[in-house]
């Protein structure tokens, strides 16, 4: 994982060569209709204060979990203790992200979703509350964290909601057969260079025309870089946003030349 600091640098390259966020100059139809009616949509949708309201309750919740740690983030499995509050704090995708993967859902329309990383459900609240239609498969590692997560999908009654417990590797490959159509796939977990390629690998032969697979934390250390690199110059990949806190690829018949783009978010 890169130091605070080294992100602070690698960001602040972003930022400022990174195309402009309101869509100027992008010569991709399909690009610049995301820019406008995805990523700078401004609408204040009534299912943004649903999950915020359950993000504050959440954030003052003292209790302990135990949780099985699976990825990036120990050289090995254990288990810690971790506070609820913590957990929402350091795990959750702030607002600004998982209202994307909101607007995300809700623009493009999936068959079905899949979440490899539910955490306490807060993304997964958004992808779900975005089309009530669409089911909504999450992965999640951690038995205890899972429970909570489950709890949390019950309270905001959201009943196209599926979570599986496991490590994904295990779970992946028992889902991804019963999930049909155009997917929107969230990845979000373990944050190491071959894992997130092994996901990728896996879910490329599932993926149909109008299939999305977002990336989490690509910048997030050297790794994740390299890895986020080679799914971007995979021969099947042609179009590719880095928002640098997430990337994203749509599969689309329609791209026929390769284009990589960086824009502001």
């Amino acid at each position: 994982m890169y130091s605070s600091y080294q992100l602070a640098l690698k960001y602040l390259s972003y930022y400022f060569t990174a195309a402009n966020g309101s869509g100027h100059g992008t010569h991709s139809p399909f690009v610049f209709a995301f820019i406008k009616n995805v990523l700078i949509d401004r609408k204040e949708y009534p299912e943004y204060r649903l999950v915020e309201n359950l993000r504050k309750e959440l954030r003052l919740d003292e209790r302990e979990l135990d949780v099985l740690d699976l990825g990036a983030g120990s050289a090995h499995t254990k288990t810690s203790k971790r506070k609820i509050s913590d957990i929402v704090r350091n795990a959750a995708k702030p607002a600004k992200f998982a209202q994307l993967l909101f607007r995300l859902a809700k623009y493009y329309k999936p068959a079905n979703i899949l979440e490899l990383g539910t955490s306490l459900g807060i993304s997964t609240a958004y992808l779900a509350l975005a089309n009530p239609a669409t089911s909504v498969t999450s992965i999640e590692g951690s038995p205890a964290v899972s429970r909570e997560a489950e709890k949390n999908v019950t309270k905001l009654s959201l009943e196209n909601v599926a979570i599986k417990t496991g490590p994904f590797d295990e779970i992946l490959p028992l889902v991804l057969p019963v999930l049909s159509g155009p997917l929107l796939v969230f990845i979000d977990g373990n944050h190491s260079r071959r894992p997130t390629l092994n996901y990728f690998h896996t879910l490329l032969p599932t993926l149909e025309e109008g299939s999305i697979l977002i990336f989490d934390d690509i910048h997030w250390s050297e790794e994740m870089e390299e890895a986020w690199d080679e799914i971007r110059q995979h021969s099947d990949v042609m179009l590719t946003i880095d928002l640098f806190f997430i990337g994203i690829v749509f599969f689309r018949k329609e791209f026929k030349i390769r284009q990589h783009f960086t824009i502001r978010f």
